[in-house]
């Protein structure tokens, strides 16, 4: 299957909303680097159901199918303005319940037992909204992020760029971590440097079952983007780049990804499968 452009991904469903305020000029950027319509208000007919605008400090996606209905076929956006005025998903830069603030944080836990004490070096290759990445980068570890959503890419961006104007941050001199855009099967393989470690977190079909729903975030993802379909030659791409391990997480009722792990370490409703390199 030949690769998407922007326009034909998003075609129909994503559009940067400006709020008429400020500076137009970053929106305007942001509309061009998706390839996606640039709206000033939502008065008229619209098919798009997510929106991407600056608010509250930050980049966020909107997620309007809420107060969209469908008529003749068009969607049209009505009493939309409430909704649009709060709410969005944005990259949280801050520590998630029972995770350290301090940097950096102890390396504890099933995510760091799969990690391994003795590795310095993590390429999260499925990053999404990024946050077992900042856990991975707030324990201390060397890491590349990489992230093949145009989308998700902006946000991680607005995100790290937040991040790195954190006080703390400042303080002890550090830079966010890297982030790359693209397929990671095609840019594993042309890394300027072996990593330790390759992690991956890619989308598993939903069980069945609404006690299993994932949260907002998660949620919208899939329905923007989709499932995984391409897990196992994603595996494969690690398993070659990687100096040592691949870790790859996954719900606790999928089937490991890449066969019988060498070590697997259990979390809540998750498991993280460790394939060890000879």
């Amino acid at each position: 299957m030949g690769a998407q452009t922007s326009s034909q991904k998003y075609a129909g469903k994503l559009a940067v909303l400006y709020p008429g305020q400020g500076d137009s000029l970053p929106f305007q950027q942001l509309a061009e680097r998706l390839d996606v319509p640039l709206y000033q208000s939502l008065n008229s007919d619209s098919s798009e159901e997510f929106f991407l605008t600056w608010r509250d400090g930050c980049l966020k996606l909107l997620d309007c199918r809420a107060c969209s209905r469908q008529a003749r076929g068009i969607h049209t956006i009505h009493g939309d303005k409430e909704l649009l005025k709060k709410g969005g998903l944005a990259v949280d830069i801050e520590p998630r319940n029972g995770e350290q603030r301090s940097w950096p944080a102890p390396k504890d836990g099933a995510l760091a037992q799969a990690l391994g004490r003795k590795t310095r070096t993590v390429v999260d290759a499925t990053t999404g909204w990024g946050q077992d990445s900042l856990h991975i980068f707030r324990m201390g570890y060397e890491l590349l992020c990489i992230e093949r959503s145009p989308v998700m890419t902006e946000l991680l961006a607005d995100g790290f760029a937040r991040l790195a104007g954190q006080d703390w941050m400042q303080r002890l001199n550090l830079e966010p971590p890297r982030l790359l855009q693209g397929n990671a099967i095609d840019l594993l393989s042309n890394l300027e440097a072996q990593p330790d470690c390759i992690y991956l977190d890619p989308m598993f079909p939903p069980k069945r079952k609404k006690s299993a729903l994932a949260k907002k975030s998660m949620m919208v993802l899939r329905d923007l983007l989709g499932d995984d379909q391409d897990k196992e030659q994603l595996f494969e791409a690690a398993l070659n780049a990687a100096g040592k391990r691949v870790v790859v997480k996954s719900p606790d009722y999928a089937e490991p990804l890449g066969g019988k792990p060498s070590q697997s370490f259990q979390g809540k409703l998750l498991r993280y499968d460790v394939y060890l390199k000879a």
